[in-house]
């Protein structure tokens, strides 16, 4: 699918046949199309759309190809994971083409209230991804916290598991994130071939230091996690002993007074006659105070 955007009063506009170009999960005749007419590298292309590519630059005779990692809008079929993408922005003299996947929102946020050129769109769209990385980070914090408060009141494992999918996703963030880096390294290191404004290179530096802030908060959240991983499972474990303790002491105390009304049943000679009529509240009471002895028990040695 194409959409095509032009710059307008310092915003991104759809356009028809606009200089940007917005390829989302392109079919085979698109793919085609950007090959041959726009001389764009078919495995560059194929990056462009794997979600497992590294971030990366190229330098071609009449563009620049970079790829960069972004996340995936949260989806809940998922579960609590959270994946990143890549995406394509190919740089043209007077032509930006972005290829992606899938129909991730591009031009949103206050980032792009004011754009004057095409090499400002690369940039700012590289921002956005980094605000989009802080975004889920958030809403991973937050439910790793809720999922904190859950394990220390159940025992089911769903939790640890979710934990876990967490854990992973972080372990992906950091990963995606410091790939973003090198590549904003490189692109300040080859700025000359850009032609950057000093407005653009000032925002480059800006981009780059948020991205390193953004990995240092991936980094200390994924260690967090994965360090108190251990202890939370032995919360579980711990909350099952518990359980299983309370369930034996109730099983005692059912025990003791059902072990007298066993021996007043048996068919032997006992110091009560059956023909008395105060048998039956005898055994009930003897009953009765066993069961008091053993709470008292129970309270006083703090089972």
């Amino acid at each position: 699918m194409l959409r095509t955007y032009a710059i307008r009063e310092s915003r991104i506009v759809e356009a028809p046949g606009g200089p940007i170009s917005v390829y989302i999960a392109p079919d085979e005749t698109e793919r085609r199309l950007l090959v041959d007419s726009c001389r764009i590298d078919e495995h560059t292309l194929a990056s462009a759309l794997d979600p497992d590519e590294l971030a990366r630059i190229e330098f071609e005779p009449d563009h620049v190809a970079i790829i960069f990692k972004r996340p995936r809008n949260y989806s809940g079929t998922d579960g609590v994971m959270f994946k990143v993408a890549s995406c394509g922005v190919f740089l043209f003299r007077d032509k930006l083409i972005v290829v992606q996947a899938e129909d991730l929102p591009l031009f949103e946020g206050k980032q792009f209230n004011r754009v004057s050129a095409l090499p400002e769109v690369m940039l700012k769209l590289i921002y956005r991804s980094i605000f989009h990385f802080l975004e889920h980070l958030k809403i991973i914090n937050s439910i790793s916290v809720e999922l904190e408060h859950k394990i220390n009141e159940a025992m089911e494992n769903r939790y640890l598991i979710n934990l876990f999918g967490l854990e992973k996703s972080l372990v992906y963030y950091v990963s995606s994130i410091n790939s973003n880096d090198l590549l904003l390294e490189k692109i300040k290191y080859n700025a000359a071939k850009f032609a950057f404004t000093p407005e653009e290179t000032e925002y480059l530096d800006d981009t780059i230091i948020e991205n390193k802030q953004c990995g240092r908060q991936a980094e200390i959240y994924s260690n967090i996690l994965a360090s108190m991983m251990d202890a939370r499972a032995s919360i579980v474990s711990n909350n099952i002993n518990v359980l299983v303790k309370t369930l034996n002491i109730i099983t005692i105390g059912i025990m003791v007074p059902t072990l007298i009304v066993s021996i007043f049943s048996m068919n032997v000679r006992l110091p009560v006659a059956p023909e008395n009529s105060l048998s039956f509240w005898l055994v009930m009471g003897l009953s009765a105070v066993a069961l008091f002895v053993f709470m008292y028990l129970w309270w006083r040695k703090k089972w």
